[in-house]
C-alpha cells in the first residue's frame, strides 16, 4: 500500500536546525563560564552575604541550583 505525504524527504533535519542547537550550546556555555568566573572572584564572605558557598558555584554555573 502507497501513502502520500506532503513533507519533503529528510524534514526535520536542516542544517539551520543543527547551527541554531550548536549556537545555542555555545551561548550556554559562555554564560556558564561568565557566571563561573564572576561568582569565584568574590570573597567567602560576599558569597555568604548571597546564601552562596563556594561549592554551589559549578552547580549554579550549570544551572542547576539547590533553591
Amino acid at each position: 500500500m502507497a501513502s502520500v505525504t506532503n513533507r519533503p524527504l529528510g524534514a526535520g533535519f536542516s542544517a539551520i536546525n543543527v547551527l541554531a542547537g550548536l549556537t545555542g550550546r555555545i551561548a550556554a556555555w559562555h554564560d556558564a563560564r561568565v557566571t563561573r568566573n564572576a561568582l569565584s572572584k568574590l570573597s567567602d564572605h560576599e558569597l555568604d552575604d548571597l546564601g552562596l558557598v563556594r561549592g554551589d558555584i559549578d552547580s549554579i554555573a550549570d544551572g542547576q541550583t539547590r533553591f
